[in-house]
């Protein structure tokens, strides 16, 4: 019998004008960068943190902390990489990846293709087991008011 698990992630930045933004491993042009240690892209560190969740293998901050100048200014995708190479070695197979980014700007939904591919290309999976969605807050809260994007993921692991 297979054993299946299912995790969670969460993660939220401000914009910073001070570098390019990166949602899902995509570079999307004419909008301001995230503030973070890495590239700060929200969408994969959800995901990181879904399929680490699922894997009871902690968190984002405890393999990749924003305390070790190593991962400063790194490819959230290498980060994913890495994290998708800690559940082969315990044993796990991603079977499918969902992410909901939140962000009153940009428009996302020309970039959703390119993302699902880089995604499912870094954890090593075909592109049909990833779904990425956009959405807005209608003006509501911290992404409503254009001060940050925010993404949620869920992950689904098979023993």
């Amino acid at each position: 019998m297979a054993d299946f698990r299912v995790g969670h992630g969460y993660d939220a930045h401000r914009f910073t004008g001070e570098r390019r933004l990166i949602l899902g491993g995509v570079s999307i042009p004419d909008a301001p960068g995230l503030a973070g240690h890495s590239d700060a892209d929200v969408a994969v560190h959800a995901v990181i943190d879904a399929m680490l969740g699922a894997a009871g293998l902690g968190d984002i901050g405890r393999h990749f902390p924003d305390t070790d100048d190593t991962y400063k200014g790194i490819s959230s995708l290498l980060l994913l990489k890495h994290t998708a190479g800690f559940l082969r070695e315990a044993g796990w197979s991603v079977s499918n990846i969902d992410v909901t980014v939140i962000a009153q700007t940009p428009r996302l939904a020309p970039h959703i293709t390119a993302m699902r591919t880089a995604l499912a290309s870094a954890v090593g999976i075909e592109a049909d087991r990833v779904n990425v969605k956009a959405t807005t807050e209608e003006g509501m809260g911290f992404t409503g008011a254009k001060e940050g994007i925010a993404a949620h993921s869920v992950c689904l692991i098979i023993k």
